[in-house]
């Protein structure tokens, strides 16, 4: 990225002053980057986690498939996803609270027995589910927040701060230069002064 500067101290003091800014903020954002992998890699785990449980729950009913075509289809539904959020490497992720259903009216008597337990299997899959997905999107949130992490630490790495330096060190000697050239003018204005000023006296005296 090509910094825009002008030859003066202004830019120069400007220049120093984002040079200091990024500087000071480099460590930090390199330790949340850090932070950010950590966790995106628990998150990743995590989801494994979930799929390996709905994998072994969903095995566990596989036995009764036959059973849950008896299963009432509108015994239990869904009545809504509460969710909540958690902030994790100061990013504000989102975490399931709880699952709600609506069960309808069991009778003990006109259903087969299984279907209790059924219930609960149905309840706990679903919920299962559900935490898969918020486990999924957690992880999407901190991958997403650690890409950005990572391309500001490279921008600051590896373009500002040398874009920055390379800048300021051309400033300086710029004004070095000039500085010494406006010097050296001096020098040369003050020896043909001496010069003319040491001839007038000569014609002078003659």
């Amino acid at each position: 990225m090509a910094i825009k500067f002008q030859y003066n101290k202004t830019y120069l003091q400007q220049l120093n002053k984002e040079l200091k800014v990024r500087l000071n903020a480099l460590p930090t954002l390199q330790a949340k980057e850090a932070a950010l992998r950590l966790e995106v890699k628990k998150a990743r785990d995590e989801l494994r986690s979930f799929d390996d449980k709905l994998k072994t729950l969903r095995a566990s009913l596989d036995p009764d498939a036959r059973l849950w075509r008896e299963f009432p289809k509108d015994l239990v539904k869904v009545r809504s996803v509460r969710t909540t959020t958690r902030k994790i490497a100061g990013i504000r992720t989102p975490d399931l609270e709880a699952v709600d259903f609506d069960v309808r009216s069991l009778s003990y008597f006109n259903e087969a027995g299984w279907v209790p337990g059924g219930l609960k299997a149905v309840k706990d899959l679903v919920t299962m589910m559900a935490r898969r997905e918020i486990a999924k999107l957690r992880m999407e949130v901190l991958e997403y927040n650690r890409k950005k992490t990572t391309q500001k630490v490279n921008l600051y790495e590896k373009v500002q701060i040398p874009g920055y330096r390379e800048a300021i060190l051309k400033i300086k000697r710029f004004l070095e230069d000039e500085e010494n050239l406006s010097k050296a003018s001096q020098k040369i204005l003050k020896a043909r002064i001496a010069a003319q000023e040491e001839k007038e006296r000569t014609e002078a005296a003659s």
